[in-house]
């Protein structure tokens, strides 16, 4: 059930159109069709672009999404969009925060304190509605017409495997029609139409947590931070979260207890009662107004499997996560990272099919541990037996007067997950590094050069091999002229991105277009970088 109130913004409708066809089919074919056009489509589609590769966006709405979806990004998904051209918007719009404050009752029990990284070029959390990050990819997307083409108001009806390709059946209002792709991506979020197309079925745990979601606007001078009660007079029983956004929104989640209607509930007379009580709990008497009504429940579940003959899952379509600890679009941005420049590599001839075998490899080991970490959370916020409701009730009791319990406490916000285990992953000539990241973490950010450059922003749509002298930077130079898909990147033997490496004069540090360490070596060797370039192009270690 949704209810709104308010845009965020005023937003574009666009309507419906078809392509020219001949016998019910579009004339034309496509290298790869995105079904989905929220934040993960949108994405993939500019990390094709990225690559050169075109592909068309399939949106069953007339705009980007309205209302409150996802609430936060990390500094992994800026850099991302660092590199999809429109960081710059989302972190004008979104607001930066680095703290928390957990309440049992009226209580505070602890207060988070995330590190902060001076050297990062982005920060640690931005909070800003999904709408948002929407119109921020949108508005890119129309920087790059040659390359991707949405499509509105165009409803996915049926998916069917073809000899080296996929057939999709779309229906709009002006009439229905077939397309044919070499590579369909589903990115249609939890209630993905191709995943039930292929009668495909996610594994692992539904809650049975119900929570509320509101957006007010409001004036108030309180600082931004995750803001938690778990039995609040507000909300007795329950839990309830709050965050702050740009442009005097605020975010309540809040948990409906076992015994309430769902219906009843989500009254807006009931709800908004709900708010004032809380508001005046935190002895805020600002006037304000609602913005957005809706319901969620919370579930840890994922396919097996992202990969089914020529469709491929993304986003919410392929897995889903409870929202503690912003692991959601987050996520789901990260996989269309992981899969563009596999699916690019692999449609330009640049790399083998067997490359995307990974792609299940990595993004399933990644939400394996999202899952794990967002269950720990969700089996906090609403304890799922009389165990667990035992252990809670005791854990709070106690983080008021001992701070061992506290860290019990703590929400385990998202951090960047690597690859460790990848089969992608090329060590046999690691060399003798004591510390640094190995193959297949994701690069540590930092300024990299006197100029002030960051190391995330060095990494383009290649493989990048990192130096940090003069003369390895030229000896490694006959590589990048022989293999298109590398380039050799300077970093300053001194600077913080060095140190973090654990960077020296002819060490050599070769990323994935990714940004995910691929291997390094004490000394430059010409070989050993092409030849594990050529494994990982062909789903192998060296």
């Amino acid at each position: 059930m949704t209810i709104p109130f308010a845009s965020y913004f005023e937003y574009t409708r666009f309507a419906s159109r078809l392509p020219p066809l001949g016998a019910g089919m579009e004339q034309k074919r496509h290298a790869v069709a995105i079904v989905g056009g929220g934040p993960i489509g949108f994405a993939l589609a500019l990390g094709l672009a990225r690559h050169g590769v075109a592909s068309v966006v399939l949106e069953a709405d007339d705009s980007v999404c309205t209302g409150s979806r996802a609430g936060c990004v990390t500094r992994r998904t800026l850099e991302i969009f660092d590199q999809l051209g429109m960081a710059a918007p989302v972190l004008q719009q979104g607001l930066p925060w680095s703290e928390g404050w957990s309440y049992y009752r009226t209580t505070e029990i602890f207060h988070l304190q995330m590190p902060q990284d001076d050297d990062a070029k982005y920060p640690s959390l931005v909070n800003i509605q999904q709408c948002y990050v929407e119109q921020f990819l949108l508005d890119e997307i129309a920087r790059h017409p040659e390359l991707i083409e949405v499509r509105w108001q165009s409803r996915v009806a049926a998916v069917t495997s073809r000899e080296g390709g996929v057939e999709l059946e779309i229906e709009t209002p002006l009439g229905g029609y077939r397309l044919a792709a070499d590579w369909v991506v589903a990115a249609d979020g939890a209630k993905s139409t191709v995943r039930k197309a292929l009668d495909l079925r996610m594994e692992g745990t539904r809650y049975d947590g119900r929570y509320v979601i509101v957006d007010i606007r409001m004036k108030s001078d309180l600082p931004a931070g995750r803001r938690a009660w778990f039995d609040p007079p507000s909300n007795p029983g329950a839990t309830l979260l709050l965050h702050k956004h740009r442009n005097d929104l605020w975010r309540f989640d809040y948990q409906l207890r076992e015994d309430e209607d769902g219906d009843e509930a989500m009254r807006p007379e009931n709800v908004l009662a709900r708010v004032q009580s809380h508001l005046e709990l935190m002895g805020e008497r600002h006037p304000w107004q609602p913005v957005w009504i809706s319901m969620y429940a919370a579930s840890c579940l994922t396919l097996t499997d992202y990969r089914h003959a020529r469709v491929l899952f993304a986003g919410d379509a392929a897995h889903l996560v409870p929202i503690f600890g912003v692991r959601g679009m987050n996520s789901g941005i990260d996989d269309t990272h992981n899969l563009a420049w596999k699916l690019a590599f692999v449609i330009r001839g640049t790399a083998a099919e067997a490359l995307l075998t990974s792609y299940t490899e990595e993004r399933l080991f990644a939400m394996r541990e999202n899952m794990r970490n967002a269950s720990k959370s969700c089996e906090f916020m609403a304890p799922p037996s009389a165990a667990f409701k035992v252990m809670r009730a005791a854990v709070l009791g106690l983080a008021g007067r001992h701070a061992w319990v506290r860290s019990l406490v703590d929400p385990r916000q998202s951090t960047a997950i690597g690859y460790p285990l990848s089969s992608l992953n090329q060590s046999a000539a690691a060399g003798d590094f004591g510390a640094g990241p190995a193959p297949g973490a994701n690069l540590p950010d930092g300024v990299a050069d006197a100029d002030g450059a960051h190391l995330s922003s060095m990494l383009g749509a290649h493989f990048t091999a990192l130096v940090f002298d003069s003369a390895t930077a030229a000896a490694l130079a006959p590589a990048a002229r022989a293999d298109a898909r590398l380039r050799v990147c300077r970093v300053d033997a001194g600077s913080a991105a060095a140190r973090r490496l654990g960077g020296a004069a002819g060490t050599v540090f070769l990323a994935r277009p990714d940004g995910h360490l691929l291997a390094r070596w004490r000394r430059p060797d010409l070989r050993a970088i092409s030849a594990s370039i050529n494994a990982c192009c062909a789903g192998t270690a060296a």
